[in-house]
């Protein structure tokens, strides 16, 4: 999408020719073949990379095509050649966090999750070359995206129905069914974790059936003016964060229609390292023996075997976070002294930060590998009469907190809980680091809090403007009243009667009181009462 969220990837591969972060994506291994047999006609798998991809299989114009999975976004783009497609000579560049995405609009036959999309508008990119990841050696060739269609580059480019998004187009002729599609993300490295994802369209995966009785989160809608920036938002409950020594994480949001107390969240499966306000990730990490902050990478990395436990609240239920996604021991880090350590992947939000103020964190795949992930589209859709409500999210907990445990002491312990011990306690809160901030994220900070409030601002501007003018009106006619003033007090009456030779010059005061006197310069002379009928201003 046209958005300020980069996806695709962990945010720690914005720049991976330039960070310190030693993670070699040239030689991972490919995702899971996508091969698993599915539950209903319209599910499929979702394989995983290394915990930082999620792909799926379309077809389109008979080639079938790895892509990534991405609700963070609304466009589809692949690379190679597509067979039997047709270019509508138009050209655009979508942005991303590893490069742009460049190319011609195409259409062909989709085919996706059971259904078939005739004429789908996709963006070919000729040459991946472009991106500073071998995208092809992750595993993927392109990317689809699953947000709001609003979001949509290339249905802003083309003015066309087949420019609209995948999602948009499959709910048009899904004329009997809720349009809604749901996602469960696997854990590698974990026991308990099915063994590939899964995604549907239009029905509930049988295991999870109960996910229609959670609450439905209504998503928060952003305004018009920036609709092509909405995303699959939400609010967290108030003190919606529970921190690892289980007390509410207190950080006040950015949002400025954001009720007191509460964090409007993005889902965005196409993020790896969920990012939190900067006050959160330090009161997560912060006071954990061994933290340190790496002011290079950006991310604070704590000791492998550290459990650190995080809970989410949203619409009065608590999702625990798996402690085994609360650090990350794929990215070959070490910390100051050159000893191993994980990453904490709730980091710090930086460059995908809202300068608009349209959120205040962005829960990727860290976070939805904990839920089971129903999005509503609702009235997001433009060419559909059913399922026209507002558009939802709801969230059914995977975890259980004692599994959970006993996972992450066989992973990260050895199958010895030490959690325990004095060496993993955490320091007292006197004692907690925090993580420096940068020149440029203060600069941020401060046009956020300019650029987010431009509604306020407008409506103060037009108001101060209106009043400038009234007053330079109300002025204009003050002038023109005393100018008339004056000029009638000046006025001199005709005289009609037969003038003596020693007739005196006639004055006139209080002329609108009608009260009038002669005079010469020496003494009055007599009373004056003249007939003024074709003069006087009744």
């Amino acid at each position: 999408m046209r958005s300020f969220l980069p996806v695709f990837s962990l945010l720690l591969e914005l720049a991976l020719e330039v960070r310190a972060l030693t993670v070699d994506f040239h030689v991972r291994q490919r995702a899971h073949a996508l091969n698993a047999r599915a539950d209903g006609p319209n599910t499929i798998p979702v394989a995983n990379t290394r915990n930082s991809e999620y792909i799926s299989n379309i077809t389109l114009g008979g080639r079938e095509i790895p892509v990534l999975l991405d609700t963070g976004s609304s466009d589809l783009w692949v690379t190679g050649a597509v067979p039997n497609s047709k270019d509508l000579g138009k050209a655009l560049s979508l942005s991303y966090a590893v490069g742009k995405a460049a190319g011609d609009v195409f259409t062909a036959d989709l085919e996706f999750a059971g259904y078939t999309v005739p004429d789908q508008a996709f963006l070919l990119v000729p040459d991946a070359a472009s991106f500073s990841i071998d995208i092809k050696a992750q595993g993927f060739e392109g990317l689809i995206g699953l947000g709001p269609n609003t979001g949509s580059v290339i249905g802003d480019k083309v003015d066309e129905d087949s420019a609209d998004s995948v999602l948009d187009r499959v709910f048009s002729q899904n004329a009997t069914s809720s349009n809604f599609l749901t996602m469960m993300l696997n854990r590698l490295k974990d026991p308990e974790s099915p063994a590939t994802g899964q995604l549907t369209i239009s029905e509930v995966l049988p295991q999870y059936t109960n996910i229609t009785s959670m609450p439905k989160l209504p998503v928060a809608k952003v305004h018009k003016l920036t609709d092509e920036d909405q995303h699959w938002q939400v609010l967290t409950d108030v003190n919606g964060v529970i921190g690892p020594d289980g007390q509410p994480i207190e950080v006040d949001s950015i949002v400025p229609s954001a009720p007191d107390g509460q964090l409007v969240v993005v889902f965005d499966s196409g993020f790896t390292l969920p990012q939190v306000p900067r006050a959160m990730a330090d009161a997560i990490y912060g006071r954990v023996q061994g933290a340190e902050y790496n002011t290079d990478s950006e991310v604070w990395t704590v000791p492998c075997d550290q459990l650190i436990p995080l809970t989410f609240k949203f619409g009065g239920v608590e999702y625990p976070i798996h402690p085994l996604d609360v650090t990350s021991s794929d990215f070959n880090m070490v910390n100051s002294l050159g000893e191993p350590v994980c990453v904490g992947t709730f980091q710090p939000i930086t460059s995908a930060f809202s300068l608009l103020g349209e959120y205040d964190m962005i829960l990727g795949m860290a976070f939805m590998r904990n839920t089971y992930t129903l999005f509503d589209y609702g009235n997001f859709l433009k060419h559909t009469q059913n399922d026209r409500g507002d558009p939802f999210v709801q969230l059914l907990p995977l975890n259980n907190a004692a599994d959970a445990h006993e996972d992450f002491v066989q992973v990260r312990m050895g199958g010895v809980d030490s959690s325990g011990d004095a060496s993993h306690a955490l320091l007292p809160a006197d004692q907690m680091q925090h993580s420096p901030i940068s020149a440029a994220e203060k600069k941020k900070q401060y046009q956020e809090m300019i650029l987010s409030r431009w509604p306020y601002i407008f409506v103060g501007c037009l108001a101060f403007v209106l009043i400038c003018i009234g007053l330079v009106i109300w002025r204009c006619c003050v002038r023109r009243r005393k100018q008339r003033e004056a000029k009638s007090a000046r006025m001199i009456l005709p005289d009609t009667s037969i003038r003596s030779p020693n007739a005196q010059q006639i004055s006139f005061k209080n002329v609108e009181s009608g009260e009038y006197a002669m005079r010469d310069s020496k003494h009055y002379q007599r009373e004056y009462r003249p007939s003024y009928s074709s003069s006087h201003r009744g």
